[in-house]
């Protein structure tokens, strides 16, 4: 019985990182036009024209001039917004918290690695409120190594043909958890591709920290935090991608003690709502020192004010992913111009740190061409912090990676990355890590 719910919820969640496959130009008629009874606009010329806020204006509309001004004043009062307007606010790092390094590096995959694996406890209690980090590290590293940390939908012990990972469990759509299966393809990654370039690689389950589904409060560590007279968080406090930017913070703590990995070079990757989730944990924690995010699509690094694909009215209608957001966002969903914040704001939020953004050229419901708008539109933050945006206004074509400082690159296809995509990500990482140009 428990390993038919899980191929369920396996069979849910591959359907989940994988639907819609659809984009900006020569949407296919079958592209399905109504989501949760509300229009989905494909067509460019009903878009509609809007403005964005000036990321280098603060509210005052004082004009930011200096990297002071941006540091002290404005970077602090866009962050505010996006905490309480969009993805609500978060605790403080826990007092509490502690690490079982249970296995302190045993060889792996045939020799190249060194596999490392961490319980972090939220909680002093440590019998419900945790995670666990999958590491493997170059097995020839001479010192600390630089990390791609792959925040994933897939359990640890479904990432790598492993038998000494920890086999774990995953959230049933009940509330209960269930064994994780080691069978199956699914999730896995070519991790030796970046054992051979000197980079280390982890992998966090994002349902160890909060489940991913409308009653997941309950369980995961929101439910810890929350108030006894409280049945549901407060419009302006945590929803889930807050509570896995949350979880992942809390990652960077173990990793800045750990002295094989160089923490100052962790580039933070996810794909869909964990794309929007790497991005908003760069915005919100500087430690990590990049972020690959990869279709993040509306309430991500997509325009909202482009009313193309998902929009905030089909992500926060109660039957889809308000539970994702802080309340407060669902009040922008019949004028997107009145939000306060945009996609632009976010992905400037990353600066001067390197950002590329992924995605492809027929996940219409995404958006792409709403990605690579709000990176032009971040740029001028970029500039005035001494580093190089993308350079251009011109959408590039399919295959055409743009990898300055803020990156883009879009790939020929739908939603997600592919095995094509990573020797992207791992030059960016040598760009910026190894100084390789």
């Amino acid at each position: 019985m428990k390993i038919s719910v899980l191929r369920t919820s396996v069979i849910l969640l591959t359907a989940i990182i994988w639907y819609s496959t659809v984009s900006a130009q020569d949407v296919p008629a079958s592209e399905n036009r109504i989501v949760a009874g509300i229009p989905v606009n494909y067509d460019e010329a009903k878009v509609g024209s809007y403005t964005l806020p000036d990321p280098l204006v603060m509210l005052n509309g004082k004009k930011v001039k200096n990297e002071k001004m941006w540091y002290k004043k404005r970077r602090p009062e866009i962050l505010n917004m996006f905490y309480e307007y969009q993805y609500g606010k978060v605790p403080e790092k826990p007092k509490d918290m502690s690490f079982n390094l249970f296995d302190k590096g045993t060889p792996a995959l045939d020799g190249k690695a060194l596999r490392k694996q961490v319980t972090v406890y939220f909680t002093k209690d440590t019998s419900d409120f945790k995670m666990d980090i999958l590491i493997y590290l170059p097995a020839n590293a001479k010192g600390p190594v630089p990390l791609f940390l792959n925040f994933s939908f897939s359990p640890n012990a479904a990432v790598a043909n492993d038998s000494g990972i920890k086999a774990g469990t995953m959230w049933g759509r009940d509330g209960k958890r269930v064994p994780v299966s080691r069978t199956g393809r699914f999730g896995r990654m070519n991790i030796t591709q970046f054992l051979d370039e000197g980079i280390g690689f982890a992998n966090i389950c994002y349902g160890d920290i909060e489940p991913d589904f409308a009653k997941g409060y309950k369980s995961g560590i929101r439910s810890y935090y929350a108030r006894p007279d409280t049945t549901y968080p407060a419009p302006d406090q945590w929803g889930a991608i807050s509570a896995w930017s949350w979880g992942l913070s809390r990652a960077m703590d173990y990793f800045e003690t750990d002295p094989q990995i160089d923490a100052k070079k962790i580039a933070l990757f996810g794909v869909s709502r964990l794309g929007k989730t790497v991005l908003w944990t760069g915005a919100r924690d500087t430690r990590f020192g990049m972020v690959i995010a990869s279709c993040g699509g509306e309430g991500g690094a997509a325009i909202s004010r482009r009313n193309y694909g998902e929009n905030i009215d089909h992500m926060t209608h109660p039957t889809r992913y308000f539970y994702q957001f802080a309340g407060n966002w669902r009040n922008y969903k019949d004028d997107f111009s009145k939000s306060p914040v945009d996609a632009h704001m976010l992905v400037a939020l990353m600066a001067p740190r390197p950002l590329l953004l992924q995605t492809g050229d027929t996940d219409y419901w995404s958006d792409p061409k709403g990605e690579f708008l709000a990176a032009v539109a971040a740029e001028p933050v970029w500039t005035l912090l001494g580093k190089k945006g993308l350079g251009t206004t011109v959408w590039p074509a399919a295959g055409t990676p743009i990898l300055y400082d803020l990156g883009y690159y879009m790939h020929a296809g739908g939603h997600g990355s592919m095995p094509t995509d990573y020797p992207v990500f791992i030059k960016f990482m040598k760009m910026h890590f190894f100084n390789l140009k």
